[in-house]
C-alpha cells in the first residue's frame, strides 16, 4: 500500500472520528427528544471550528507529522447524518434490542454515522464501514458497545447494499 493511500485512509478515519464527535455533540445538545421540552442552546461549534480542533488534535506526539482529516468527507458525514436522522431511525429501529432513547449517545451517534455512510457512500466497501463503526465503538463506547454496533450494522448491510453483500458472500464461499 502506497504512502498516499495510507494517508487517504488515515484522513478518512480521522474525518469519521471527528464527525462522530460532532454528531454526539448534536445529540446531547440539539437533537429533539420526544417528550422533553427543548431549550435553545447556542450552536456549540461550527464545522470549521471542529475541523480546526481536529487538525491540532491529530498531531501524533512522536513523529510530529500531521494527518489532516478529509474536510469534505467530514462535512458530508456530519451534515448527512444529522439531516437524515429520521430516516436512519426508521431503518435501525426494527433491528434494535432496545429503544433508540435507551441507546448510549455514543452508540446512537455511531449508528447515525455508519448508516449514513452505508446508504450514501457506496465507494467505501460495506465491510470497511462496519469495521470503522466497530473501531469507533471500541475507542469511545462502552465495554461491549462494539459488539452491539457490529450486530446492528451486519444485519443492516444486506438491506442497504444487497448486490455488494451478495457478491462478497459468494466470493467468501468460493462461488
Amino acid at each position: 500500500m502506497s504512502r498516499g493511500v495510507r494517508r487517504e485512509i488515515a484522513a478518512r478515519r480521522l474525518a469519521r472520528e471527528f464527525a462522530l464527535q460532532g454528531i454526539y455533540q448534536w445529540l446531547l445538545h440539539e437533537c429533539p427528544t420526544e417528550g422533553v421540552p427543548q431549550v435553545q442552546l447556542p450552536q456549540l461549534h461550527t464545522i470549521e471550528e471542529l475541523l480546526a480542533n481536529a487538525a491540532t488534535e491529530s498531531m501524533p506526539p512522536k513523529t510530529g507529522s500531521r494527518t489532516e482529516p478529509d474536510a469534505d468527507f467530514f462535512a458530508a458525514l456530519l451534515q448527512g447524518a444529522v439531516r437524515n436522522v429520521s430516516e436512519t431511525h426508521a431503518i435501525i429501529e426494527p433491528l434494535l434490542t432496545r429503544t433508540i432513547a435507551e441507546l448510549s449517545p455514543v452508540e446512537h451517534a455511531i449508528l447515525l454515522l455508519s448508516v449514513f455512510e452505508l446508504r450514501h457512500d457506496t465507494g467505501t466497501p460495506y465491510r470497511v464501514v462496519i469495521n470503522e463503526g466497530i473501531e469507533l465503538a471500541k475507542k469511545y463506547g462502552g465495554t461491549d458497545g462494539h459488539k452491539f454496533i457490529n450486530g446492528v450494522l451486519d444485519r443492516l448491510a444486506p438491506s442497504l447494499r444487497p448486490e455488494e453483500v451478495a457478491f462478497i458472500r459468494a466470493q467468501d464461499k468460493g462461488v
